[in-house]
């Protein structure tokens, strides 16, 4: 393990000698963020540990400036790894009383997890149970509790889930076509990006927008992308369903698929299902489709290639499909909202999903997009249009500042 000497300076403190740890664990990396025990808490530091298992690994950190900190090369050779030695990072560079707790996201929480909860060795097993249903984060997201808990057992922990916001969906809204007996045994409609809808949520309740009066989208658009239905703030619909697989086309993901498709691979291609579950997950989407990239930059950076352009078509097409869509669940439509990686950061996908509908009262303005405004509709139309970054770990540190209020031996400040 390389030493952490290079980290003396500037130190990772907070104002009340409290700390929140945010993780976000997945199959090569851990993201994570510091934030201060306030409230709202305050982001202290965010970074995180790459290529996990290759010998090329790096361990980089900005502080709440965004200036660079550190940028290290490490071998990391697994999450205990990566974990002990963000921990140790932490505790070295930490004033006053250190971390105070650990908050994770986690994909997927199932039908019971409506909030945010402490760990448990049952809801553990309990989430262990789901990875079926999320193979590319729930077992990695579990890892990250696992080496936390390895490195510090008395450390609370708390699970943040990405389901949870979409719980009070609508009855119809959870079903799908299959007989009712597979409902109970948990094939229902989910919906996921919660917590990312979430902070949204806030952030528009914070700048006294009516949210409970407004008909709402948010288009959460990065590797992995789903749009969500908002009325009375609550989430009515959502494009992702039962796994993180549906709706949208992805960075690697297909999105929604005819699953005739599925029982051909399987019958007549002889394709196994580790197989298809590979290529369904990790080969397609934008990675597929261009055959050589998952990023949408850079896709946007070779428009001359056939193939590149097809899959920005593609993505955009199956976007705009979507989000009208969803409008008929709201009755039309006040406000859309993008976010996200690509949400953000391409001005180009969101003028190609908004091209053509006007008669949903959907207008950009060219030049505020193009500058990357945050309001960017034009006054030819009647919904306000916005695009602004979420904020997934400010509401994770929330969650975790709430439940350890809770605590009786707890004082938050």
């Amino acid at each position: 393990m390389p030493s952490n000497a290079h980290l003396t300076q500037p130190q990772l403190r907070s104002a009340a000698g409290d700390a929140i740890l945010v993780i976000n664990s997945g199959s090569s990396s851990v993201k994570f963020a510091i934030f201060s025990i306030d409230d709202p808490p305050a982001r202290l530091w965010s970074g995180a540990i790459d290529r996990i298992g290759l010998a090329n690994g790096r361990f980089h950190a900005v502080d709440a400036a965004g200036t660079m900190a550190f940028d290290e090369a490490v071998e990391i050779a697994d999450h205990d790894m990566a974990l002990r030695l963000l921990l140790e990072a932490v505790d070295q560079h930490t004033t006053g009383r250190g971390l105070v707790a650990v908050g994770h996201r986690i994909v997927h929480g199932g039908a019971e997890c409506d909030c945010a909860t402490f760990v448990t060795e049952t809801l553990e097993a309990r989430l262990r149970q789901l990875a079926p249903l999320a193979p590319l984060h729930q077992p990695h997201n579990l890892a990250g509790i696992a080496a936390v808990r390895s490195a510090r057992p008395a450390l609370p922990q708390v699970a943040c889930f990405d389901t949870a916001f979409h719980h009070g969906m609508p009855h119809l809204a959870t079903l799908t076509g299959l007989p009712r007996e597979f409902r109970d045994q948990g094939i229902r409609r989910y919906g996921f990006h919660g917590l990312s809808y979430e902070y949204v949520v806030d952030r528009l309740r914070s700048e006294d927008v009516d949210v409970d009066a407004e008909r709402i989208i948010v288009a959460h658009l990065g590797n992995g992308a789903s749009m969500c239905a908002l009325k009375g703030g609550r989430s009515i619909e959502t494009t992702m369903g039962f796994s993180t697989l549906g709706g949208l086309p992805m960075g690697t993901r297909c999105g929604d698929l005819d699953p005739g498709i599925i029982l051909y691979l399987l019958a007549q291609a002889d394709l196994s299902v580790d197989r298809i579950q590979h290529l369904l997950y990790e080969e397609s989407g934008l990675l597929g489709l261009s055959g050589f990239s998952r990023n949408m930059q850079d896709l946007l950076a070779r428009p001359e290639d056939q193939a590149a352009a097809e899959a920005v078509a593609y993505f955009c097409y199956q976007a705009r499909s979507h989000l009208a869509a969803l409008t008929a669940v709201l009755s039309g439509l006040d406000r859309l909202i993008f976010t996200g990686g690509i949400g953000v950061n391409a001005p180009m996908v969101r003028a190609n999903i908004c091209a053509d509908l006007a008669y949903l009262g959907i207008a950009l303005a060219p030049e505020r997009n193009a500058q990357g405004a945050r309001v960017i509709s034009s006054g030819a139309g009647r919904v306000v249009i916005e695009a602004f970054p979420t904020d997934e770990e400010q509401m994770i540190a929330r969650h975790v500042r709430r439940l350890l209020a809770t605590l009786p031996a707890m004082q938050v400040a």
